[in-house]
Formats: C-alpha cells, sequence, structure tokens
C-alpha cells in the first residue's frame, strides 16, 4: 500500500524519496513541471525556479554531493547550475527515482482526513496518505517592498532576473545584499551603464576563496579538524577575512553593526573590486520612489532605468490551509525543523537555511524521515516536541539576528548531529 505523499521532485524530494526506497517504503511522487530539477532546472517549466543564467552554487565541490555520490572531481570548485543539475539527475537515476515520478501534476490541496490526508490534484483526482512530506522549496513567492511613491521605469524582482541583456546601457537599481543581490549586481555590471546596490543594514561581505582555497574548506577544518565549536570557528574566521580581505568601509560598503558571525554570509569574490572600478556604488535604504528618480535615507538621490528587488521570498504552501499550516507562525516551530507538532504525519523537507551546506544536510533529513516513516525512530511525547522545538529557538536567539529571515536558519553541524543522533539512538 502507497501511504506516503512526496510533494516536489527537486534536490530535496529526489532524496528524500532515495532514503524511503532504501526502507523498502512506498511512495508517490508529484512535480508539477515535466522534469526533476526544482530551482536548479534553469527556466524550469514549473514557474517557481529563480535560477539566473550565472548562478553558480556558493557550496565549494567536496562540501556539495551526496554521501554515497560524490560529484566528478574533475568539476570546478564551484558548480554552476547546470552542472549541479546534471549531478542531480545522474544521482536520481542511479536510484531510480525518475520514473516513481509523476510529472506535469500539482497538489492543489492537501487537508487531514481521519489520521491521514486527502491529497487532491491538479487532475482533478484525490488521494488517500498516512503522511505527506513538502519537498518543494520556499524561494518561490517573491517578498518586495512597498517603497513611498511611485517609479516609472521597469520594476522586477530577482525571482525574475535572467541575464543582463535586458539592462544593456541603463541605470539599475539593486535593492538588498543577500547573495541573489549581490551575484545579480556583479552580473549586471558587465553590461549596464552603472549599478548601485542599496542596502537597509549592510552585510559582511566574505569572499569565496581566501588564500586559494575555498572558504567553506577553511570553515570546515575549524569545525571538523579542529574540533571548535561553530560560533568560535566563524569568530576565527571573520578575524581571517578581515586580515586577508581588508576592511569594506574602504570601498564604501559600511559595516553592519552587529558582528560577523551572527549573520548569514554574504559570498563574493567580486563586488568590492567591482566597486573599486567604479562599476557598481553603495546607497542605504529607499526613502522615496519620484519617477525616474530614486531618493535614499541619506537624502542623496539618482536617476535609474530599472529596479531589481532581491528582497528575499514569502513561506508560502498554498496547497496547505492556514488552519492547518500558518507558514509566519509554524516554519519556525517544526520538531527537529521537519515535523509538524500538530499533524505528525505532515512532514517538511529543505525548510531550512543553514550555516553550512544544504545539499547533505536535506540528505540527512531525508534519512531521518525514512527512519521515522519504517518505525526506527520514534518522535517523543508532546512536551518533548515542545521542549526540543523550545530549545532550538532559543539558541536561534543566542546565535542570529532577530530578523524574519533567520527563521529557518540551523547550524549544519549541530543539526546533522542532532539527526545522526537520533538515528543511532532509535528516539528522538
Amino acid at each position: 500500500m502507497t501511504n506516503i505523499c512526496i510533494i516536489g521532485a527537486g534536490s530535496s524530494g529526489v532524496t528524500v524519496a532515495k532514503s524511503l526506497r532504501e526502507k523498502g517504503l512506498a511512495f508517490d511522487i508529484f512535480e508539477k513541471g515535466s522534469d526533476i530539477g526544482g530551482m536548479w532546472r534553469y527556466e524550469n517549466d514549473n514557474g517557481q525556479s529563480s535560477c539566473y543564467a550565472s548562478l553558480h552554487i556558493d557550496t565549494s565541490r567536496p562540501n556539495l554531493g551526496y554521501s554515497d555520490f560524490p560529484i566528478d572531481p574533475t568539476l570546478p570548485d564551484f558548480l554552476s547550475h547546470g552542472q549541479f543539475l546534471r549531478h542531480l539527475e545522474a544521482y536520481a537515476d542511479a536510484n531510480d527515482i525518475r520514473s516513481r515520478v509523476t510529472f506535469g501534476t500539482e497538489v492543489t490541496s492537501v487537508s487531514p482526513k481521519g489520521e491521514g490526508w486527502a491529497v487532491t490534484l491538479s487532475t482533478g483526482e484525490t488521494l488517500d496518505y498516512a503522511h505527506v512530506i513538502v519537498a518543494n522549496g520556499h524561494l518561490s513567492d517573491p517578498r518586495t517592498p512597498a517603497f513611498k511613491g511611485q517609479f516609472d521605469g521597469k520594476q522586477i524582482h530577482s525571482h525574475h532576473y535572467r541575464t543582463a541583456a535586458p539592462f544593456e546601457g541603463q541605470r539599475v537599481l539593486v535593492v538588498g545584499l543577500g547573495n541573489s543581490a549581490v551575484d545579480i549586481a556583479v552580473d549586471l555590471a558587465r553590461r549596464a551603464e552603472h549599478v548601485t546596490v542599496s542596502t537597509r543594514r549592510s552585510a559582511w561581505i566574505i569572499p569565496k576563496y581566501l588564500m586559494g582555497v575555498p572558504i567553506d574548506q577553511w570553515s570546515g577544518f575549524l569545525v571538523r579538524r579542529m574540533k571548535l565549536p561553530v560560533t568560535w570557528a566563524r569568530r576565527v574566521m571573520a578575524r581571517l577575512i578581515r586580515l586577508g580581505q581588508g576592511d569594506q568601509r574602504r570601498f564604501g560598503l559600511p559595516r553592519p553593526a552587529h558582528p560577523m558571525w551572527r549573520e548569514h554570509a554574504t559570498l563574493s569574490q567580486e563586488l568590492l573590486p567591482c566597486i573599486g572600478h567604479g562599476y557598481i556604488d553603495v546607497k542605504p535604504d529607499v526613502a522615496e520612489l519620484r519617477g525616474d528618480r530614486v531618493v535614499f535615507t541619506d537624502d542623496s538621490q539618482a536617476r535609474y532605468d530599472a529596479i531589481i528587488y532581491a528582497t528575499g521570498y514569502n513561506i508560502t504552501f498554498p496547497f496547505l490551509a492556514r488552519d492547518v499550516f500558518d507558514p509566519q507562525q509554524d516554519a519556525g516551530n517544526l520538531y527537529r525543523r521537519m515535523v509538524s507538532p500538530s499533524y505528525p504525519g505532515l512532514i517538511f523537507a529543505g525548510l531550512v537555511q543553514p550555516v553550512g551546506p544544504t545539499i547533505p544536510l536535506v540528505e540527512t533529513q531525508g534519512k531521518w524521515i525514512a527512519s521515522l516513516l519504517a518505525g526506527e525512530v520514534a518522535l517523543p511525547d508532546e512536551k518533548g516536541i515542545q521542549s526540543e522545538i523550545a530549545d532550538h529557538r532559543e539558541r536561534q536567539r543566542r546565535t542570529y539576528l532577530g530578523s524574519a529571515r533567520y527563521v529557518l536558519e540551523v547550524d549544519y553541524s549541530l543539526y546533522t548531529k542532532q539527526m545522526k543522533g537520533d538515528m543511532a539512538q532509535g528516539a528522538s
């Protein structure tokens, strides 16, 4: 009997399916698009990918692959989206996953039914399952700020950015200073007349390489080989980066008020040199839009042809009613970042933002989920579930900034250790 439904056949859904298959568990996978890949498939016909043409993964190759399916060592340190998609396809085919996916089929509703779930599909069919695993990602509903005034030029969210070609010879404002904002600004700087980056509270810019070695391999060395706690390792990394890169203030990029270890890293090898060459300048937050001009909070203003908002995403699951799962309230209150306390048969995979690599972390989630559904790991009682969630939230509060951006933040090393400990002990 098929009693498990997986929603989404991206990198999360594929690795969860692989773990379920290894436990001999029957499952169905429904994918809105026509092939696997999720956000890694450029111009995915499921309409949910935010992948732009120049996108490269920020995790270096040795830290990126699945545990039993390493990435070809002849590939570069940082893979393009196309290179990683080919790796994901090979992984899926080696584990006979693609043939198990029902493509071109959207899940339109998931609602409680007795002790299980009624899953309604875009075909009009409704199927019953004991468990539903939500693995369709959380980067598909763009969040755009509401600034005072009106802008006469083109405005898009970074979710819809693909190449710099439409902005050839234009003056472009990029709002935001996260990884996508910085990548897009650098990409635009090659073809636009000029690019401005607007940032509300700035960010620490971390190079992808330090002394010729990918930055995540330095931090991995400090955590795994030197046995430093992650927060200590990040403090050490902050000092090394300042020594190797210098003070970002000399490029006109303010230092954030918070220490480097309290935020999610913005990685870029090219942003500071582009600022140094005059291709990009930095402005504070937007105060007002005035036709073809933008006024900033320091009272300066400039003319722009286009604005790109790299301002993040809303966490939304339109197939789940708010009284079943309210993303604003419930996304940060899942047991082990996966299981709904109110509906233990509702499980989320990949609904995390780790300090560390995402792909191998979600692989471990997949193994944990498979162990749970195979009866090899038991959930604690309600008090134990709430205690674990409270401990996690308190750890988040002590470690990261008090911002909605960090509601999904996890420490890769600690979180992986917790999941592996559960599987070794047979209980959470």
